[in-house]
């Protein structure tokens, strides 16, 4: 027994193609009557079988509205499987500053973020995110109390004070030091601190701070070196009689590269002569190092060596005139230097010593006199000679002594450029 087919228009499947959708959209063949289905011969009746074309080619398959099927995947373009989550990029981040301890409290909020978008992304670096977030809490309670107990002032001070170059080397005034090198030479790079009382390759008399954000350049910061550890050496050691011919002035200045590491100093430096020697002993003689008694006759001294060391360059022959001025000065200056230390109770280890070394101040002082009223450049001269006699002659050395100070006079040698002698300052040479 047969059973028609439901009514409708209906196609045989074809077992070499796919099952093709049945549109209700699906436009009428042209010439067709509305009513007709598609595929039903004109002037069949209503509900008659369909007449399929033979063959098993039926065509290209359509798409729902008439065109082409929806594109499928091909075997060449299949989406990946079991691709794994990438790593949250700020879970690395807050890891990285948790191990550093840079930052402490970003560290800890770079972990948290990182958790929350962890779990919306579903990305990995989970246990990352944590250890970073610990590792910043922990260098953030450290930071705290490192505030709190004024340690990480000092540390800043430690670190600004290791960073200030590699030519004043963190030395103060009053320090001594060794070099590791063999010699003492301009290129000094390390020092290592030593007590002052045995030898020693330097000794620091002073610092110059200079100014400025840019570098102003080796001969600007030469000649400020030159100018001003002249001075401080004078304050520094007040008894030129200690600065030996075996001591030389030396100054550590700051490189180009080091004054970008905030290297601002100049260090005045005292050193032997010879770049393999060495000095034993401090050479400070200052407020700090000298009693009452020193002080005053240092003072006396010095002011009558200023003069001299004002001597004109003229030969008394080419300007007999300015000669016999700085004569008038250097007569005047010795007398009130006189009456200043004959005026002063000393104690009696010295009192003798000293009042023998005032005599002769006065008598070179009425020497300078009658240099300066000379009518001729040969008796001025005679009284030249006369008056130079008296300086650092054995009366001072008496009274050095008595004092406990130095006692080997400095060497002087014959200026070319002035008309007499002049003091070759201790043969310093900075």
């Amino acid at each position: 027994m047969s059973i028609p087919p439901p009514p409708g228009p209906q196609q045989p499947q074809d077992p070499y193609q796919p099952p093709q959708p049945q549109s209700p959209y699906a436009p009428p063949s042209q010439g067709a009557d509305q009513g007709t289905p598609q595929g039903t011969p004109q002037g069949s009746p209503p509900g008659s079988p369909q007449v399929l074309p033979q063959g098993p080619f039926q065509g290209p398959p359509q798409g729902p509205y008439g065109g082409p099927p929806y594109p499928v995947w091909g075997q060449g373009f299949l989406p990946l499987q079991n691709r794994p989550a990438p790593v949250n990029g700020v879970a690395i981040a807050a890891l990285v500053l948790g191990v550093l301890c840079f930052l402490p409290a970003v560290g800890l909020i770079l972990g948290i973020v990182a958790l929350v978008q962890i779990r919306k992304r579903g990305e990995r670096g989970k246990g990352m995110a944590i250890g970073g977030a610990v590792l910043s809490s922990v260098g953030l309670a450290l930071w705290v109390l490192a505030i709190a107990t004024g340690g990480l002032s000092a540390a800043w001070e430690g670190f600004k004070e290791g960073a200030s170059g590699n030519s004043s080397l963190s030395l103060a005034k009053g320090e001594c030091f060794d070099v590791p090198g063999a010699t003492f030479d301009e290129d000094v790079y390390d020092v290592d601190k030593v007590s002052c009382s045995g030898e020693h390759d330097g000794e620091v008399f002073g610092t110059v701070p200079l100014t400025g954000s840019s570098y102003p350049g080796d001969d600007s910061i030469t000649d400020t070196a030159e100018d001003k550890c002249w001075e401080l050496q004078d304050r520094y050691t007040m008894d030129p009689w200690a600065l030996t011919d075996e001591v030389d002035v030396y100054y550590l200045t700051p490189t180009r590269e080091s004054w970008s590491w905030g290297d601002r100093e100049i260090t005045c430096v005292f050193g032997n002569t010879d770049e393999r020697g060495t000095l034993t002993g401090s050479l400070r003689a200052d407020e700090t190092t000298l009693d009452a008694d020193q002080l005053a006759f240092l003072k006396a001294m010095d002011a009558v060596d200023e003069v001299l060391y004002e001597e004109p360059e003229e030969y008394a022959e080419d300007d007999l005139k300015v000669n016999q001025t700085w004569a008038g000065k250097a007569g005047d200056v010795t007398g009130e230097q006189a009456d200043a230390l004959s005026g002063r109770t000393w104690s009696a280890d010295s009192r003798q010593a000293v009042a023998d070394l005032v005599k002769d101040m006065k008598d070179a002082g009425k020497e300078w006199a009658k240099a300066a009223d000379a009518s001729d450049v040969d008796t001025f001269y005679e009284h030249y000679d006369n008056a130079y006699d008296y300086v650092d002659g054995d009366s001072t050395v008496t009274a050095r002594e008595a004092l406990g100070l130095a006692t080997t006079p400095p060497t002087y040698e014959e200026d070319p450029e002035s008309g007499g002698s002049t003091g070759d300052e201790g043969g310093l040479d900075v």
